[in-house]
């Protein structure tokens, strides 16, 4: 899953990136207020930790202004203590949650969880499954009926990505844009390289659950009769 942190204090959002990153989510961060609505209106991140105070333009106006143009993304609001008002309009405005600064490790991961949660995300604490096969993306560890094998990172983003789209087709854009960012210079053969990793893993384990190319358009995650 991919998250964009859009906070002006730079330890604290380099900070939140780290912790993040070690629970493996996929971390952009940027700056200031007209940067981060830039970021946020790609669609392609999961949830948006956002400053409420930021240079350019505020993280209310970014949040009224995402919301305007029908994003759903869900936002968790950081704030400072004693900031009612702005807590009040951070809500009305549409966001989904908000903790005050300083906060707890725990308690953040917990609020991120619970909005990915509202927004039909199957988000458990650990392990993602399908088929005969399941994902733990704390230890990156695929088991399958009592094997287990160690995937890379980006291996278990991506099969992470396909677990959550289920049966549906996943653009190799799409892809791109959730594991590398919509501005990276990832091609279409860094997708077939991982898809390629993936799949030998799959055999490796004699899953049922394979990866079928449609193709000229992506991958899917199938289970094979």
């Amino acid at each position: 899953m991919r998250i964009l942190i859009v906070e002006d204090e730079t330890h604290l959002a380099e900070a939140l990136a780290h912790i993040l990153r070690k629970q493996h989510y996929s971390v952009d961060v940027v700056h200031d207020g007209s940067s981060g609505l830039d970021y946020a209106q790609s669609g392609i991140y999961d949830l948006l930790l956002l400053d409420i105070m930021l240079p350019g333009m505020s993280g209310l106006a970014l949040l009224q202004t995402i919301r305007q143009e029908g994003i759903a993304t869900p936002v968790i609001l950081l704030t400072a203590r004693g900031e009612t008002e702005d807590k009040v309009s951070g809500l009305d405005y549409g966001a989904d949650d908000y903790i005050a600064k300083p906060f707890v490790t725990e308690e953040l991961l917990a609020r991120i969880r619970a909005a990915l949660r509202r927004k039909g995300e199957v988000v458990p604490d650990n392990a993602l499954q399908y088929g005969d096969i399941e994902l733990n993306t704390a230890t990156l560890k695929l088991s399958c009926r009592g094997k287990e094998i160690k995937l890379i990172l980006k291996e278990s983003e991506l099969l992470q990505l396909f677990i959550m789209r289920k049966q549906a087709v996943t653009p190799k854009e799409l892809i791109i844009e959730k594991l590398w960012g919509f501005d990276a210079e990832a091609e279409h053969n860094n997708v077939e390289v991982y898809v390629s990793f993936l799949r030998k893993k799959l055999v490796h384990l004699n899953s049922a659950v394979g990866i079928s190319t449609i193709r000229g358009v992506g991958y899917m995650l199938e289970v094979k009769a």
